[in-house]
Order: structure tokens, then sequence, then C-alpha cells
């Protein structure tokens, strides 16, 4: 097990109604906020007025901004931190899933900064602080919530897709009701699911040695993944497992899972560049790229793809045939997002092979990636390709 140091300090407000208390929450932080949301689906259902109506009974005053889509474009970063300068905001509150949140992270960090936020993007310079920063989650999926990391695409310069983390990017609180997730889409729910099973993926699949805890930890969290997310499709109201879906995307990628081990999120990266280039929902891309990158590297190391196979799926272990037990396990994970209804190629999501040498490309820009198996651009052409159908 590596050295490691390790905070989470976002606080939680989890369960039913937490939303009424939002206002005074904010208020802890400033008088002046602004409320960051998508589109109308907050609407819709009612939450944007009783946000806004606590909001306004703790006396606050509010800027909005909406709009995000689900890749968050810097376009909309930049006309949020214009807003906050011109309007003097002190606290922000995202309204959302991840992409809302890691739009409002952006902002956060592009108010104290006079040059263009997308340089902390490409590394040209280090983040310091971040404004603070409240969640009122609607979206169990990219862990934004407690996380230390921001995702951004650049549609404007090559369809770049970059993430950035830093200690300070982590919310100050989030607000979390499973009932706010009841409306969501099944598409969403099982794409968010997807996301929530790769982050501990990218955890899981790991060299360091002696790592037995979080081990069990990674495999608590998939399996409880796997019996729960099959529940809330078929019944969307069940609180009871709308809310271990909903805990288990934080947990999955608040850090605790990381901890003294090395990680990879080579599929990430890879996953990264189908949103970019086909504004594809991430979890979808995940669905695709995960599989195949497992069957590029499992020979690497077939223990740890027998101890997945057997620990996570159930797989009786064929000792005399290990590399047989290994690839069950992948091929259960495949027909896993399968039966989710996610695409688990790039024929299921309506999208061609023109494009593999440009997103190879830009997926290793900056180097080769993943760290249970380093990445070049050939492995990532190669891994694209076997994606194809």
């Amino acid at each position: 097990m590596r050295n490691f140091r390790f905070a989470c300090p976002t606080e939680f407000l989890f369960g039913k109604d937490t939303e009424q208390n939002v206002g005074a929450e904010v208020k802890k932080y400033g008088k002046k906020v602004l409320v960051h949301y998508g589109g109308g689906h907050i609407r819709k259902n009612g939450l944007y007025d009783r946000v806004m109506e606590s909001l306004k009974e703790a006396g606050l005053e509010i800027t909005e901004l909406g709009g995000v889509k689900a890749n968050p474009d810097i376009g909309l970063v930049r006309e949020g931190i214009e807003l906050c300068k011109k309007e003097e905001v002190e606290v922000i509150l995202a309204v959302g899933g991840g992409s809302v949140i890691d739009s409002a992270k952006a902002i956060g960090i592009g108010v104290y900064y006079e040059g263009d936020v997308w340089d902390f993007f490409l590394k040209k310079v280090p983040v310091e602080k971040m404004m603070p920063l409240g969640v009122v989650l609607t979206i169990p999926a990219t862990g934004s919530e407690a996380s230390n990391t921001t995702v951004v695409t650049n549609s404007e310069n090559g369809c770049l897709k970059r993430a950035l983390s830093h200690s300070c990017l982590r919310p100050d609180f989030a607000v979390m009701n499973p009932e706010l997730t009841y409306s969501l889409p099944a598409y969403q729910t099982a794409a968010g699911g997807v996301d929530i099973m790769s982050h501990v993926l990218e955890r899981y699949f790991t060299r360091e040695p002696d790592c037995e805890l979080t081990d069990r930890l990674c495999e608590a969290v998939l399996r409880t993944m796997i019996k729960q997310l099959p529940v809330v499709l078929e019944e969307p109201e069940n609180y009871g497992a709308r809310a271990e879906v909903m805990w288990a995307g934080t947990i999955a990628h608040n850090g605790i899972l990381g901890t003294g081990r090395s990680e990879d999120w080579g599929s990430h990266m890879l996953g990264h560049e189908l949103s970019a280039f086909y504004d594809m929902t991430h979890g979808a891309t995940l669905a695709i790229m995960i599989p195949c990158w497992m069957e590029y590297v499992y020979q690497t190391d077939i223990a740890r793809f027998v101890k997945y196979a057997v620990d996570v799926w159930g797989v009786e272990n064929d000792v005399f045939r290990p590399e047989k037990t290994a690839l069950e396990g992948i091929h259960k994970t495949r027909e896993f997002f399968r039966a989710l209804g996610m695409p688990v190629s790039f024929a299921d999501a309506g999208i061609g092979a023109d494009r593999i040498e440009e997103m190879a490309e830009n997926c290793t820009r900056f180097g080769a990636v993943g760290g249970f198996v380093k990445l070049e651009k050939e492995d990532c052409v190669r891994i694209y390709q076997t994606a194809v159908s």
C-alpha cells in the first residue's frame, strides 16, 4: 500500500426534503449567490421553485445562469466568470448533475484568474483556490458533488475535453435527496450507473499490492450497483434503491476507494474523446470503452481480472484455465451494460470509425494515458478499432 493523504471536507445533507434547507446552507458562505443549472428539467419537477423559495427566505441576492449542456463547454464557463465578477457573487450553487457541478467548479476557479480559464485545463497555470460552492444533486453519476475534479469541453478548439484535479475543487456542501432522481429518464439513470461503476473500476485495476481493504470496498460498491441499478430501472420510485445508488455515486468518486493504490483512468480518457467528438453521454461512452479496454489489457495481470470475475460477478474460478475465468468476468461486464440499455459498440451508438486516428491523437496529446497499462496512440487506435462493432 502506498503512502497517501486524504481529506474530503464536503458536508452532506442526505435524505428526503433536504433541498428545503439549501438557503440556510448557502447563507453560511455569502449573501450573493449564482444559481447555476442546465435545462428545463428542474423547472418541470418543481425543484427550481423550491430552491429559489429557500434562497429568498434566507434573504439572499440571486443571480442565475442556466444552459449547461451534457458536456459542459468552456464558453458558458467564461460567461459565468464574467457574470460573477459583474454581480460580485460570493458563492455558487450548482443545481443539477455532474455537468452543472463541473461547470460551476470551473467558474469558481476562473473568477480569481485574470487570464483565460482554459489555461488551467492546459496546465499552463496552477489552480490555487475556488469560490465557495454548494450543490443540489439531481443525477447520481459523476461523483462531482464530492470529488476534487472538473471536466470541461472546449468546442472552439478541436473538440478538446480535459479534466482538472485539485483539492480545492471539492464542494463545500452537497444536498442529496434521492427523491429528486425519480423523474430521471431510464437512459440517463443507466448511463449514470455505468459512470459510477467506472469510477470504481478505474481504481480497482491497480498494480499496487497489499490493498485488501480498498479492494473489498470497491467490490462492495460494484456489487451494490449490480444489484440496485436494475431495481431503480424497474421501479423508478423505489426510495431505498435510489438512495443506495446515489450514495454509491459519492463513495465511488470522493477518493476514499483510491487511497493507498495506483489508479488507471485509461478508459475515461478513451471515453472523453467520444464525448468530445460525438457529444455522447459520458456513461454511454464508458459502457463501450470499459469492456474493450479490459480485453486489451487483461493478460497483463490475469490474476487481477480473475479476482474481479470471482469476487464481483460470482464467476466460478477455473483454476486450470484462469484466462477463461477472466474473460467471463469481462463478458458479464459487457452484458450487464447491454442489459441496462447502454451501447457497447460504436455501431450501437450510431457512430463510425472515421475519426479513430483523431481521437487517439487527442487522447495522447500530453503523453501516454492509463496507470494499469500505459496506452500510447497506437494502443488507443487498436482499442477504438475493437469497439467499432
